[in-house]
């Protein structure tokens, strides 16, 4: 691929009101108009470069979100106050009452619960289906199917949808394909390969120091202005807005997302590739053993690796549990949901950011009382951080000298 995302994210250069380095952040709810009539026309969206109210958009905003457009490659993008504000707003832009999803069943288990438990009191109804068996996701659409939704690499199974594969049934069916490509910014760049619509939680990656929400929604100027739009956008309307000061702390955080992606992916493959070895059953898109290992290699942006997610199962959550306090205790990281940190984070996401899956769902999809979601921080001694992962592994049981696989 040519598409060279921090190339385009580099060459945005803007100036400070008074010649600073970094844009100037617009600290203001209201905006003033200097004749009635200009006001009129902005309301009825008929004006450019003009502001109105921060709930519609500001300055530090639209500098955000021309990042992010750069990023990956759509028109422009409008930015959300959380990554969960992205997602709604965009089902709810493109859905409307009789309508129907086709969805990964293995996804964030906020945006799971909206699409289950929310939406059909609009009378919105959604298919779960495994979103690498791509019979089963064309057996699922009909008449009234709108949108075919993914993440990218799936929360929390790490499951990598093939996008030009649902690329090529979306068009031929005439429906949306909207990508959450969350846990692979830069990596992967899912407009080129014919996504419609892509999401961030900007709360992860891409912010990278864990200390705001964020999210966006990239696409066609047409599909984002509709989301902004005074009479019927549901970003609008449905108020999800970003604050300026966030915006411009994300947008200066956004200058290290390629050297940070390439960190935390080395580090990531690192760990994997030794865990595998040493007997733990782990999953990594970067491992040969992944079953859409050679999909992702077909996708990916190569300088920026298989990601920084990965998961071990440590055969109960007894031991899960064990393994995560202890890993804490030695300062290893953090027993915290969310991802992306400088520092490694790590959950268990049957009773985490997945509880809202029933159980029994859960254990269809394969996902055990015991795995281990790491979102892997950047350390520098990648060797030293997985001697001190294998001795608190040893320590709780989850490996044990005799079974370990010798290399």
């Amino acid at each position: 691929m040519n598409f060279k995302p921090a190339n385009n994210i580099q060459d945005l250069q803007y100036f400070g009101e008074f010649g600073g380095v970094n844009p100037s952040i617009s600290d203001s709810s209201t905006y003033t108009f200097l004749e009635a009539k200009t006001m009129f026309d902005t309301f009825e969206g008929n004006t450019d470069g003009c502001y109105l109210y921060s709930r519609h958009t500001s300055p530090s905003n639209l500098y955000l979100g021309e990042a992010l457009a750069a990023m990956e490659g759509t028109e422009t993008a409008n930015v959300a106050g959380s990554g969960m504000g992205a997602i709604t707003a965009t089902i709810l832009q493109i859905c409307g009452a009789g309508d129907h999803v086709v969805s990964s069943r293995t996804i964030y288990g906020g945006t799971y619960a909206f699409l289950k438990n929310f939406t059909p009191r609009m009378n919105i109804s959604t298919s779960f289906v495994d979103i690498t068996k791509l019979d089963v996701v064309e057996a699922s659409i009909n008449d009234k199917t709108k949108v075919i939704y993914c993440e990218t690499v799936s929360n929390p199974l790490l499951e990598v949808a093939d996008l030009k594969a649902l690329s090529a049934l979306a068009k031929k069916y005439n429906l949306k394909l909207v990508v959450d490509n969350t846990f692979s910014p830069l990596s992967i760049s899912p407009v080129q390969l014919g996504a419609d619509v892509v999401i961030h939680s900007l709360t992860k990656f891409i912010n990278g120091s864990s200390d705001t929400m964020g999210g966006v929604v990239c696409g066609t100027s047409d599909f984002v202005n509709s989301q902004k739009s005074v009479i019927d956008g549901a970003s609008m309307l449905l108020g999800a807005s970003m604050d300026s000061l966030r915006s411009a702390s994300i947008l200066k955080n956004m200058r290290t997302l390629h050297i940070r992606m390439k960190q935390h992916s080395k580090n990531a493959s690192f760990l994997a590739g030794r865990f595998e070895a040493d007997g733990v059953k782990t999953v990594y898109p970067g491992l040969k053993s992944h079953p859409s290992h050679e999909v992702f290699k077909s996708m990916m942006n190569e300088e920026y690796g298989f990601g920084g997610m990965l998961t071990i199962d440590a055969g109960s959550l007894e031991k899960a549990n064990a393994l995560m306090e202890l890993m804490q205790e030695r300062n290893l990281g953090y027993l915290a949901v969310s991802l992306g940190f400088y520092k490694t984070l790590f959950s268990a996401p049957g009773t985490s950011t997945s509880s809202e899956i029933p159980e029994e769902e859960q254990e269809e999809m394969g996902l055990t009382d015991g795995l281990i979601r790491f979102s892997i921080g950047l350390d520098n001694d990648i060797e030293r951080t997985y001697k001190m992962m294998k001795t608190c592994m040893l320590e709780v049981g989850v490996l044990e000298e005799n079974n370990m696989v010798s290399v």
